[in-house]
């Protein structure tokens, strides 16, 4: 093999730049998607008596992904009606309708449309698994589109709030879907929850940082413990409740006694 010597210092250089430039991108598409993985993986791995098809949990992935485009697209039409706030109730605005309500909606829509009908939705606890790989597709392109543009700093930042608040906020429709889908008489009611909350707990979150206020700050990181405790909490509970769990149970004792 001929190896070809740069012509000048210059080339070298640029080389060197583009090189940087290309594994600098690189980096941040890691720091970006590795939140959302390894959540997706504490999710995956949570699910222990029954785990859901490695083929399904992707088309969530890739549902969630997608669901950024119509987002978009409302996002956009009803920021055209910001101009008429303005203080606090610009924020609530932004917030509550702008943010939470395009987001969790379409979040939701395409939970409907992937798992409602399936065979595969056996379990209470499914709903949470399904709606969490959801927000999570979600998640991850938002996460890139912000850290390639910000940096560093911001995909940490976002790594321990942003990524987990919308796996929290999936938890939550989860929670009240994958009940609505075996308590037939309150289904109405559940699946009303099951979008109205994550939109409340997803404006709040946006609120308190859409006001800049400073000492909002202590909220926040309240909130955050909050929306933590609350989202494990609400995963045990369902994990607790699984049609699974009494077989798995059994079946381990059977194994785990001596011959």
């Amino acid at each position: 093999m001929r190896l070809y010597k740069l012509q000048s210092f210059g080339q070298r250089l640029t080389i060197v730049r583009l090189y940087k430039e290309n594994f600098g991108k690189m980096d941040l598409i890691i720091l970006s998607l590795a939140p959302v993985f390894i959540i997706a993986g504490y999710i995956y791995f949570r699910d222990k008596y029954e785990r859901e098809p490695i083929r399904l949990l992707m088309l969530a992935l890739l549902f969630g992904a997608l669901t950024v485009i119509p987002i978009m697209f409302l996002e956009s039409f009803l920021s055209s009606f910001s101009q008429l706030f303005s203080g606090l109730g610009s924020a609530a605005w932004n917030a509550f309708a702008v943010a939470a309500f395009s987001e969790e909606l379409f979040k939701y829509i395409a939970l409907y449309l992937l798992i409602w009908k399936r065979r595969e939705f056996n379990d209470k606890l499914d709903g949470i698994v399904y709606a969490v790989f959801i927000s999570l597709g979600f998640a991850a392109v938002e996460n890139i589109l912000y850290v390639t543009g910000n940096g560093h700093f911001t995909g940490i930042m976002r790594a321990i709030t942003a990524v987990p608040a919308h796996a929290v906020f999936g938890v939550t429709m989860g929670f009240y879907f994958g009940m609505a889908r075996f308590y037939e008489k309150q289904r109405q009611q559940l699946k009303m929850k099951a979008l109205l909350y994550p939109i409340i707990l997803h404006g709040i979150y946006d609120f308190i940082l859409f006001t800049r206020i400073g000492w909002l700050t202590i909220v926040f990181l309240a909130f955050l413990v909050f929306l933590y405790i609350s989202g494990l909490k609400r995963i045990k509970e369902l994990a607790d409740q699984s049609i699974y769990k009494t077989d798995y149970d059994l079946l381990n004792q059977k194994f785990s006694k001596p011959n």
